[in-house]
């Protein structure tokens, strides 16, 4: 009897796609890390505590970039996402798919896994941190400098926001910086994080699996998402443009939606189990 061959495990660090129209990925390591903020953090509010820690056991595969109109107009035309027609009013392509629910992005997630027989989900809301702070454990993945987020983030900035809910300007504290766009930016314009990830704060919210719940108590501390409690609302991190790197951009920030709500900048990165 020939033995079967069992596909090699991608290492840590290594990109890859699964198809040609799915997201790219890179491999993460296994690790520990302290998830939450700090009350001495500026910017922090008591749903990011308590700070504990939290051990991934072992690599898991995350998004280059987060979901873009490109890889869902994929699942669309496959037939896995149809039904709704996402925010296309900043452009499509290579920018960020954005007004997407969390069911509209378990419907993507379980599109993918049976077109590549691998095991796509959202990351659970401590994967999300985990591979957003890369190793840090400063309040942004690229230091506590908010004079630096246009390299690293598109969030509100020198241009002036415009809300288009009620046709006012918003005054609101912005980067003494201009990050090139006035809403959300194509995937990759800005230098990713130590461990290749681009975008983890501001351009759109992101999905995670979680349940929401106001702080960490009796949060696993395995990695694993939180499914049980308020799952009527799901976990969104990251922010989005339209947040002030001052106090929002920020890794620990975090929120919630309702798990059926299109009416935010909510988008979302997929993450992929390695291991059988």
């Amino acid at each position: 009897m020939v033995p079967r061959k069992v596909a090699a495990v991608p290492k840590v660090g290594a990109r890859f796609r699964d198809c040609a129209r799915c997201p790219e990925m890179v491999v993460v390591p296994a690790g520990s890390f302290l998830m939450g903020s700090p009350e001495s953090e500026k910017g922090h509010v008591e749903n990011e505590g308590p700070v504990h820690r939290v051990r991934i056991a072992a690599p898991f595969a995350v998004g280059v970039y987060e979901v873009t109109f490109e890889e869902w107009d994929a699942c669309g035309e496959d037939g896995g996402c149809r039904g709704h027609e996402p925010e296309t009013r900043w452009g499509r392509g290579r920018r960020p798919v954005i007004n997407v629910s969390w069911e509209d992005a378990q419907a993507y997630v379980g599109w993918l896994s049976a077109k590549t027989g691998k095991r796509y989900r959202l990351p659970s809301e401590s994967e999300w941190e985990y591979a957003a702070r890369a190793g840090t454990r400063t309040s942004r993945p690229w230091g506590d400098s908010e004079s630096e987020e246009c390299r690293y983030a598109n969030g509100v900035d020198d241009l002036r926001l415009h809300d288009y809910r009620n046709g006012r300007e918003v005054v609101a504290e912005v980067a003494e910086c201009d990050d090139g766009y006035k809403m959300t930016a194509p995937v990759g314009r800005y230098e990713a994080n130590a461990w290749g990830l681009h975008d983890v704060l501001g351009n759109v919210w992101e999905w995670t699996e979680d349940c929401w719940h106001v702080g960490y108590a009796g949060a696993p501390a395995d990695g694993s998402a939180w499914e049980s409690g308020g799952c009527s609302r799901r976990v969104l991190r990251g922010g989005s443009c339209r947040y002030s790197p001052k106090f929002r951009l920020r890794s620990a920030l975090r929120t919630a939606d309702a798990a059926n709500n299109r009416e935010r900048f909510t988008g979302f990165r997929v993450a992929r189990t390695l291991t059988p």
